[in-house]
């Protein structure tokens, strides 16, 4: 299963060029890093010792969080094109995006828990909301965001519904 008509090389861009295999990784890590630093900025009242954090502490804090965040939406990403096939997200299915939001989650869990748990690496402030001893706010960001950030990624790719690439890895 080799060259563009199985999709393993190059897909074919909406203006008819080929476009390399790592564009939708190079969306998906650009539109990861953007929203997923917002949001570990805005829940920073959740967890213990960050409202009081020098602000420059705070946006080391978040921007290294967002590179975590970033290598998980990554695997997330390959763990379903390695369940499906492997330009899934120009075909975006309901069953992609739980897929890879579930990933996302199951990883989200363990890294939660054994920072928090067993490592002692962050703490959740009093009263923060949890789940099962997972602060809510990182499980609502692992629900929330990759489809939106799927989303995002696809538009800016030019995959929109009326331009996806089918099974054979071509726009039509």
């Amino acid at each position: 299963m080799s060259g563009s008509a199985h999709g393993a090389s190059a897909h074919v861009a909406s203006a008819g060029r080929a476009a390399p295999r790592w564009q939708p990784w190079a969306a998906l890590t650009l539109f990861t890093s953007l929203l997923h630093f917002a949001w570990e900025m805005l829940q920073t009242p959740a967890y213990r010792a960050m409202p009081d954090a020098r602000h420059w502490d705070a946006v080391q804090t978040c921007l290294l969080a967002r590179l975590g965040d970033v290598v998980l939406t990554l695997v997330a990403y390959a763990v379903t094109a390695a369940t499906r096939r492997r330009w899934w997200l120009g075909t975006l299915t309901a069953g992609a995006i739980a897929s890879s939001v579930g990933t996302g989650l199951v990883i989200t869990v363990v890294a939660e828990a054994l920072s928090v748990y067993l490592w002692h690496r962050w703490a959740y402030a009093p009263g923060t909301p949890t789940l099962f001893g997972i602060g809510i706010t990182p499980l609502l960001q692992w629900v929330l965001l990759p489809p939106l950030t799927l989303s995002l990624a696809r538009r800016h790719l030019g995959w929109t519904p009326s331009r996806s690439l089918h099974l054979t890895g071509r726009f039509p």
